[in-house]
């Protein structure tokens, strides 16, 4: 096919512009195209109010050579398209004497599962959590009533922590091989609206993530595979430097040559387990910070010079500063028309995280304004020293407003004072909250560097620093503050172990863990075969 990139048209265009303009470019009649795909659609905003749509296409065109039509478009724009379809590996000889055994059902967990299963693999997966329909009852309990039930809610059971989040699939990892695109595929398939296949920042929504997960799982378990809900590994067999299976809460014993940690980025006790087992990891760098809310009409006007999104859905923003004590601070997970939730998974500390349903129809814009930390700021320099420092912020956040979300207007964190009524932002929530000193929660230098971010990014979007915009903490979990080591095969120095996702520090959201899934199921099938 012929690729065509860099297609503008105003964002109210017909069907047929595209088309039009396509063939015009190609010097050919319309009725000569017999399909074009979009690619890639994103956002030109320099111009705003006016405002367009940049594509990336691929054209077939009836009867006409595609290099001849290249040649005489004469555009740097036109060229032949050469990607190639995603191709799963061939099985390997060695025999698996079992089934793979998969630790999580969060993004990295299910895709390895689906690919495994579909090569003939019937894996089983184990998921400390409920199945989505009973932990969406239990963390719509949770939001109610404060009662947290420590093995299901918004970070474990089926479809993992991004089952409660906005369902954004973007991702920055540069993959030749297809994954990216075969992971945005499979979503389509069990149900995502095909336009996240070339949207510039495609999202699900936590709303349609959910039956989505759920259609997944029956996949694995139609092609033969096994999905246990409620089922914590507890415990890791190895015998002369290889895993030859797992221990699990209820007593069990599975043996295995194959182990997948799929095991998310809050599987605290694990790490544990892991670690006093001797596996390999260290302590990584990751970020902490605020939830901010502002009116989802300030965003709109900010970014596309008008209050009513209309058909461009609400408007999304990414802000990032370097400050002078050298800290990064950088928007992370941005919810467009969305709620800040409380994301707690342990007794007596407190975590949130933002959340947005398909429609993104909240009233506000949410996103967390975080700060990096490295091994220097944690508590210890153990390979759990990240995990510290985060229960240690998780437990002030819980403690400052007696378990509920903590909240205080921008103004008053900067000026260190309690806050006693909203202004214009009504805070958004999933979970009960009150006014706390949400400035004691964080220690004073990443409150200081946040401060400062926030000035610079009050003159890159209009109205950012409003002084009633609404802080909310603890964002702790932003990514894993562990890395559990593997080689080039994708192994922990235990053969047969196979650290995968977010959790073993080898992702950073949806896509890119399903992805990792996936390069950790091919890394199976290339040794073990399917026999």
């Amino acid at each position: 096919m012929i690729r065509i990139t860099q297609l503008k048209l105003p964002v109210d265009h017909s069907p047929e512009a595209l088309k039009k303009k396509v063939a015009k470019l190609l010097r050919i009649a319309p009725e000569e195209i017999e399909k074009v795909v979009i690619c890639r659609q994103s956002l030109d905003a320099r111009k705003k109010p006016e405002l367009f749509y940049s594509y990336t296409v691929d054209v077939q065109v009836a009867g006409k050579r595609e290099e001849n039509l290249v040649h005489k478009a004469k555009s740097n724009q036109v060229s032949i398209s050469k990607e190639k379809p995603y191709e799963f590996p061939k099985s390997g000889e060695e025999s698996l004497g079992g089934r793979p055994v998969i630790i999580g059902a969060g993004p990295a967990g299910l895709f390895c599962g689906l690919m495994l299963a579909r090569a003939g693999y019937k894996p089983v997966i184990l998921e400390r959590g409920d199945d989505v329909d009973a932990r969406q009852e239990k963390v719509e309990k949770f939001w109610e009533t404060g009662v947290l039930d420590p093995s299901s809610n918004v970070q474990f059971g089926e479809g993992g922590a991004g089952t409660f989040s906005d369902g954004k699939l973007n991702t920055l990892v540069k993959d030749s091989s297809g994954r990216n695109h075969l992971v945005l595929k499979i979503f389509c398939e069990f149900g995502a609206d095909p336009a996240i296949l070339y949207e510039q920042k495609p999202h699900i929504g936590t709303d349609v993530l959910s039956g989505i997960v759920k259609r997944m799982r029956e996949e694995i378990i139609r092609l033969g595979g096994e999905v246990h809900f409620r089922c914590q590994m507890t415990g890791l067999l190895v015998k002369d430097g290889a895993v030859c299976g797992v221990q699990t809460a209820d007593g069990k014993t599975i043996e295995t040559k194959a182990v997948v940690l799929a095991i998310g980025h809050s599987a605290r006790d694990t790490f544990e387990m892991l670690d006093q087992t001797g596996i390999p990891m260290e302590a990584k760098s990751f970020a902490v910070g605020l939830r901010i809310q502002h009116p989802q009409s300030v965003i709109n006007e900010s970014q596309y010079g008008r209050k009513e999104a209309g058909n461009l859905g609400p408007a999304s923003y990414k802000v990032t500063a370097q400050t002078t004590s050298g800290r990064g601070v950088y928007s992370f997970c941005m919810c467009p028309g969305g709620y800040v939730v409380n994301a707690s998974s342990e007794p007596g500390r407190l975590a949130v995280n933002g959340m947005s349903y398909h429609d993104r129809a909240g009233e506000n814009a949410n996103s967390a304004l975080i700060v990096t930390v490295g091994p220097e700021d944690y508590p210890d320099q153990s390979p759990l020293g990240g995990v510290a420092f985060q229960r240690e912020l998780e437990r002030r956040a819980f403690e400052v407003a007696g378990g509920k979300i903590p909240v205080q207007l921008y103004e008053d964190f900067k000026e260190n004072r309690l806050s006693e009524k909203t202004g214009r932002v009504t805070p958004a929530m999933r979970g009960q909250w009150a006014f706390a000193d949400v400035r004691a929660i964080m220690p004073e230098a990443l409150n200081q560097a946040l401060l400062e971010a926030m000035e610079r990014f009050g003159h890159m979007i209009h109205g950012f620093d409003m002084p009633d915009a609404v802080f909310a903490g603890i964002e702790s979990r932003t990514s894993s503050p562990v890395r559990i080591h593997r080689n080039e095969k994708f192994e922990s120095e235990i053969s047969g172990l196979y650290p995968c996702g977010e959790g073993a520090g080898y992702a950073g959201g949806i896509t890119s863990a399903g992805m990792d899934g996936v390069k950790v199921a091919e890394a199976i099938a290339r040794r073990f075969s399917a026999e």
